[in-house]
């Protein structure tokens, strides 16, 4: 039989080598020379490509790119050398920088050639551009899409390039008025003569007015949801990783349009730029350490879309949290909710904010909305009744699978076969247990009835998981990724086992088996936990959810070890991924290969993973606070710092993290002594986890 071929009109792009840029709505992707050229380049706005093509050529003359890449969130800088100007010996002689900076809406492109050499140049330098007004889904799906033939723009002063389609503007115009225009081709033309020693400039602006409704405008440019957290440790790797990650959230943040400045992440570029309900949740959570005002945007702009009836084309029911915003005609309705996990996560975000200081009048307000959430998931996501939360797509035309590993060939047998739905996951299950165990505390704290009635209903979720879901292989017993149609265990070996540790869900027998599990090579990679065990039937290093390795997957699991008193078993995990962000220069990808460290120096890359994406760089912080084995209560009056794995990036110090709305810094000394700057009105306290360990609070920021 012929094995299926794909055409080049079918792949999705590349980008495991672009330059990407970006200030939600907008982004850029390039090459790492600059150049916006290749299937999965772009200047995008609003998930539209406004340009297809934007390059910089000197005709007749070979242009060598020496260097270049990203300088910030939002800028990028590349240099090139016009080979054989002015050159008098070897020595290149003229190059040619080009910088780079995106805004909402609007991207600047600063060309300056400069002349080294001892004598005058005359190039001509040529702008090329195109507009293809492409939407990301056609992108992503490698579509080939006509281009839009340009204009001159007699609006623009010494002239420049417009394109139109029915929704959408884009301007292109140059600083320094071109010496020709060319409409149709979509050039501008520029005749340089350059003295030795001589600099000329031009500044490319590239504007798009969307004459169709945003789905979310930018967040403000002084927004200030969080401190800047600043770390220095004894690795690098590790300092450099947050300092970037911090660059990039601000870039991701987006402003709900129904509310009233409220702001979420979104969940990353180019692909998912716009709120996805698990993403910005898991994102929020990881971020509590830096403040706690993201979580409550977050909370709310998704309470604004909860689901209030049943819709089986949207997957929408009452009290469910919704999965994705997108416009029209992207495949999957506008508003879906095909989502089993978003709900549970919801009420457990609303919990995890409040321990970590947020108003308790803002958590109020949000209550009658997690009482909702808490009845979905008795009610429509325990469709049987059985105590477990389980997921089918009704339609036929959704997503198949429904947790975070929502690729259709991601919860399968150890042998290969793909699973039947309706489909109850693991790790879902250990969500739903922590969000009734969270609600009801909410509600005997908000002196709410119904506490009692969660906290039995999470016992009876805890019940039926361990009477289900446990299975037996060679090494021991461990339990299953899901239970299938037949209510029979899928009985493969995922990372999923991190997402159970430190839940609740869990006796402490159960812990260390799935501690020692984690450990293993064929789920520790070196880099990370690789989402399916190497052993398994079906393992592709390369798959999307079927033995890749994702950063914030790995991060929960290394909290997770922690929180279940295992931050032995954590070391290793939280070494790898430190190293992974290493390579990748600090951004580390949505996913990456897992093929591991015995084989590999450095990662692969997956070659279409977004990057940034939002919650690989909040597994920075997520990391950071299991490195220092923090957690807040609040409304309990302590603070907890137990840095049982700061020996491996000890001695370290941070700044810029957050509790109860003020500053903390943690300093964590070359003996394991901790230094702690908190509210006065908390106590600080240490779990006796190592026995060098210590916690020394000193000069309160505020007293309560």
């Amino acid at each position: 039989m012929e094995t299926p071929v794909k055409t080049s009109n079918e792949l999705q792009p590349f980008l495991h080598d672009a330059c990407v840029s970006l200030y939600a709505p907008s982004l850029v992707v390039s090459r790492p020379d600059g150049r916006i050229g290749g299937p999965g380049d772009g200047f995008f706005h609003g998930d539209r490509r406004c340009l297809s093509r934007l390059e910089v050529d000197a005709p007749g003359i070979p242009v060598a790119p020496v260097g270049g890449g990203v300088t910030g969130a939002d800028t990028a800088a590349f240099r090139a050398v016009l080979r054989g100007v002015g050159e008098h010996t070897a020595d290149p002689a003229v190059t040619l920088e080009r910088r780079r900076r995106v805004a909402p809406g609007r991207l600047t492109e600063t060309l300056e050639l400069v002349n080294s050499g001892p004598a005058e140049v005359a190039v001509r330098l040529t702008v090329m551009a195109a507009s293809d007004f492409a939407t990301m889904e056609q992108v992503k799906a490698g579509r080939a899409t006509a281009e839009t033939t340009a204009a001159a723009d007699a609006a623009a002063d010494g002239g420049g390039l417009v394109w139109t389609d029915r929704s959408m503007t884009v301007r292109l115009t140059s600083t320094q008025a071109p010496a020709a225009v060319d409409g149709p081709a979509g050039r501008l033309h520029h005749d340089v003569r350059l003295a030795p020693g001589a600099r000329w400039s031009t500044e490319l602006v590239v504007v798009a007015e969307d004459r169709s409704s945003v789905l979310f405008p930018p967040a403000p440019p002084d927004a200030a949801l969080w401190r800047t957290p600043h770390l220095l440790s004894a690795d690098r790797r590790f300092d450099h990783w947050v300092e970037q990650s911090a660059h990039d959230l601000r870039r991701l943040l987006l402003t709900d349009p129904q509310g009233d400045g409220d702001l979420f992440l979104a969940a990353g570029a180019p692909w998912f730029l716009t709120l996805f309900g698990r993403d910005s949740l898991w994102t929020a959570r990881m971020l509590l350490p830096l403040g706690t005002e993201l979580a409550a945007g977050t909370l709310r702009t998704l309470a604004r879309r909860q689901g209030t009836v049943v819709n089986l084309e949207t997957e929408e029911q009452p009290g469910k949290i919704l999965h994705e915003v997108r416009r029209e005609g992207v495949g999957l309705p506008p508003r879906y909710y095909g989502t089993v996990d978003a709900t549970p996560l919801w009420v457990t975000l609303l919990h995890d904010a409040w321990r970590w200081g947020l108003d308790p009048e803002q958590v109020r307000a949000l209550l009658p909305h997690a009482e909702a959430a808490l009845a979905w998931m008795a009610e429509h996501g325990d469709a049987d009744g059985d105590g477990l939360l389980e997921y089918v797509d009704h339609t036929g035309r959704g997503l198949s699978n429904q947790g975070w590993k929502d690729s259709g060939d991601s919860i399968r047998y150890r042998d290969g076969r793909i699973a039947r739905a309706p489909i109850a996951l693991c790790e879902v299950q250990a969500y739903a247990y922590e969000a009734a165990r969270c609600g009801a505390a909410l509600l005997r704290a908000f002196d709410r009835p119904g506490a009692d009635r969660w906290e039995e209903w999470a016992d009876r979720v805890r019940r039926s998981f361990r009477e289900r879901f446990w299975v037996e292989d060679a090494t021991g017993r461990y339990p299953a990724v899901a239970l299938d149609a037949d209510k029979k265990p899928v009985d493969s070996v995922t990372s999923g086992f991190g997402h159970l540790l430190g839940t609740g869900l869990l006796d402490a027998d159960e812990s260390a088996v799935l501690a020692a599990r984690l450990c293993a090579p064929d789920l520790d990679a070196g880099f990370g936990l690789r989402t399916l065990s190497s052993q398994s039937v079906g393992f592709n290093p390369l798959g999307y959810h079927i033995g890749s390795i994702w950063p914030h997957d790995t991060a929960i699991a290394v909290q997770g070890l922690v929180r279940a008193g295992f931050p032995e078993a954590a070391r290793g995990l939280a070494r790898g991924l430190v190293a992974a962000a290493g390579a990748f220069d600090g951004r580390l990808p949505e996913l990456f290969g897992g093929h591991g460290s015995a084989v590999d120096t450095r990662p692969t890359p997956y070659p279409a993973s977004c990057r940034p994406q939002a919650w690989a760089a909040t597994a920075s912080i997520s990391l950071l606070q299991s490195v220092l084995g923090l957690h807040a209560d609040v409304p309990g009056g302590t603070l907890t710092v137990s840095p049982a794995l700061a020996g491996e990036f000890g001695p370290l110090s941070v700044t810029g993290l957050a509790v109860a709305g003020e500053p903390m810094e943690i300093t964590v000394q070359p003996d394991g002594t901790a230094d702690v700057r908190a509210a006065a009105g908390l106590s600080v306290r240490t779990s006796a986890v190592q026995a060098t360990s210590a916690v020394r609070t000193t000069s309160a920021v505020r007293t309560s």
